[in-house]
């Protein structure tokens, strides 16, 4: 009896050091590749390192952050960034939704229409700001042609000012839409049919059912949908970058877009990594204020 007791913490600590032997390395390659950088980051944001000059490092303390923040240009990219978010976020929340409603009640062909409106987000963002620029080009895009046959005069897409920054969210708009009615759609299947069953015995309106079933059922995932959006779409570079390059001037300047400029063509490093992480402050706070109200949503 003594000897399996005896025996019971050795085979404890054997299963101990087993699960130890499989999760170190993977927490190993966590910490060099995701926290020891952070870390490192946050360190050189409080200096005036630069990748390019090789001189000595010399702390700042909160120069960095100062000179950015009282920066009216930074302030007029982040303006930039919020309207294309605002737009883009928002068009993909009523088409997404939309067509989540409209795929709701499966139908003959249903799993090939879902699949090709899912095709846009399986593409790589390069992949799709290189055919868009094509295809918006002022002389020989497809939308200009069709323009023309249609009689109208031909549209500067990306480098009239006043439409450049639409163009991009209009790309946006198609590949991330796809995403939103997904999400959207998953919480509709989810659904309990009895519920609607029941509406229908009390000959409820579509309406009704609506607002008292189908919105306060799904809305959790409605705005989990919009809360990976918002975050993707304030980070978004790889769409500007292909298709604009920031401008016409700086029309289409986000701060993903000014951060870069001023890590890789500046050489500012420490500035940049403050940048980043007022950038990563402002990204939190927005995450949870939707993650208040999505608990909000299910304490209802």
């Amino acid at each position: 009896m003594d000897g399996k007791a005896k025996g019971i913490p050795q085979k404890a600590l054997g299963e101990y050091r087993l699960k130890l032997y499989f999760i170190g390395p993977t927490l190993l390659v966590l910490i060099v590749m995701n926290i020891f950088p952070l870390i490192w980051s946050l360190g050189l944001s409080f200096t005036n390192y630069s990748s390019l000059v090789s001189k000595g490092i010399s702390f700042v303390g909160f120069a960095n952050y100062s000179r950015i923040l009282s920066d009216p240009f930074i302030w007029k990219y982040f303006q930039t960034t919020a309207r294309f978010v605002i737009i883009a976020v928002g068009i993909e929340f009523l088409l997404g939704f939309g067509l989540a409603l409209l795929l709701k009640e499966q139908f003959r062909g249903w799993g090939l229409i879902t699949t090709l409106i899912l095709i846009p987000m399986m593409l790589s963002p390069v992949v799709v700001g290189l055919f868009w620029t094509f295809i918006m080009d002022a002389n020989f895009g497809l939308l200009n042609f069709i323009i023309g046959l249609l009689g109208f005069k031909k549209v500067l897409w990306l480098t009239n000012p006043h439409i450049a920054l639409y163009s991009v969210a209009i790309v946006d708009i198609w590949m991330w839409t796809p995403f939103v009615m997904l999400i959207s759609l998953t919480g509709l299947l989810a659904i309990p049919k009895s519920l609607y069953e029941a509406a229908d015995i009390d000959m409820a309106s579509w309406w009704f059912k609506f607002r008292r079933i189908t919105l306060p059922l799904v809305s959790p995932l409605l705005v989990l949908a919009v809360l990976f959006r918002v975050i993707d779409a304030f980070k978004m570079f790889d769409l500007v970058f292909i298709m604009t390059g920031g401008g016409p001037g700086d029309v289409t300047e986000t701060v993903s877009m000014s951060l870069y400029r001023l890590a890789f063509n500046k050489f500012k490093t420490g500035e940049s990594c403050a940048m980043a992480y007022i950038i990563l402050i402002l990204i939190i706070a927005l995450s949870n204020l939707l993650i208040r109200w999505i608990n909000r949503t299910k304490a209802a």
